[in-house]
């Protein structure tokens, strides 16, 4: 695999709001309700033209012994993870009532594993190869808990980390997906966006046109910044854009709070099983950044 794929890839989101479907499950009458969505979105990445998904269903699992809810989608939904970027979102569902309280999980239901429903697309002259995931049949792609305020509504965001995700191992249609996801309140959350300097760029990248590098946000200030497979993972990896000159990134769906943000344009390797290991990767313009609920803060990456 090419090594610039994976350190290409970076944040998914999955963000449906709940309805446009049929439910099964609900609660009595007397129980108190509130409304729920959940969506998906992408950041740009290198190399991929498509990561395809297919999913059939969100089900909804209440803490104790809450029944089920499941909302199974009319037609299933073909999802190129990468046609949503900087922030975009495609609703699976809208505004389905549900019981209010606490819930264990949400879980995507996916369609049965063929290249046809899941698979990476890496050029244009037939590069299609099939995209494996472990255990969806039976568990899907499961998120961790949250809770459904009574009589309010809430809005959430599965942020489905696919850099962190996706794995190759030698052989061929051997792509794996073992997702790595994240749920937040989009009432809770901002954006990070910025650009590098193109001194910075120049002299960091090779060959900025064809692999500009990645920003790495981790979370708290101060933190001395290190490669996924490390001890101290970055939160999410923001790919630079260098195609029109401007070396952006952006980051959506980061939780309120301090980060540190970095820039490197070093490649990561892989380990036997396909996923990042901890490098020797040099960072540079590292700085601290406050990201405020509903707001998008701006950094720049100086020159070098």
């Amino acid at each position: 695999m090419n090594k610039s794929l994976v350190q290409g890839f970076t944040v998914t989101a999955l963000a449906a709001a709940l309805a446009a479907c049929g439910g099964s499950g609900s609660g009595g009458d007397d129980e108190a309700t509130g409304i729920v969505s959940v969506g998906l979105t992408d950041a740009p990445v290198d190399d991929a033209l498509e990561v395809n998904v297919t999913v059939t269903g969100v089900v909804l699992q209440p803490a104790g012994d809450g029944e089920r809810r499941t909302f199974e989608l009319d037609e299933p939904a073909y999802i190129n993870l990468l046609d949503l970027q900087n922030g975009d979102v495609e609703a699976l569902v809208t505004d389905e009532e549900v019981v209010a309280g606490e819930y264990s999980w949400m879980r995507l239901q996916l369609a049965e594993e063929s290249i046809e429903n899941f698979s990476v697309v890496l050029d244009n002259n037939g590069g299609e190869y099939a995209l494996g995931v472990p255990s969806g049949q039976q568990r899907g792609l499961q998120t961790s808990g949250f809770t459904v305020p009574a009589g309010g509504t809430v809005n959430f965001t599965i942020d489905f980390d696919v850099r962190k995700s996706l794995a190759y191992r030698s052989g061929p249609g051997d792509y794996l997906l073992r997702p790595t996801l994240r749920l937040v309140d989009n009432a809770e959350v901002g954006t990070l966006t910025g650009s590098v300097d193109s001194t910075t760029l120049s002299t960091e990248c090779a060959d900025a046109s064809t692999f500009a590098g990645n920003v790495y946000i981790h979370s708290g200030a101060d933190v001395t910044p290190d490669d996924i497979g490390s001890g101290v993972e970055p939160l999410t990896v923001a790919p630079v854009d260098a195609s029109t000159g401007e070396n952006t990134f952006i980051a959506a769906f980061l939780p309120s709070g301090e980060y540190t943000v970095s820039y490197s344009c070093d490649l990561e390797t892989q380990d036997a099983d396909g996923f990042a290991v901890d490098d020797d990767v040099t960072f540079v313009g590292t700085q601290n950044a406050t990201v405020n609920a509903g707001e998008t803060t701006s950094v720049e990456i100086p020159a070098s």
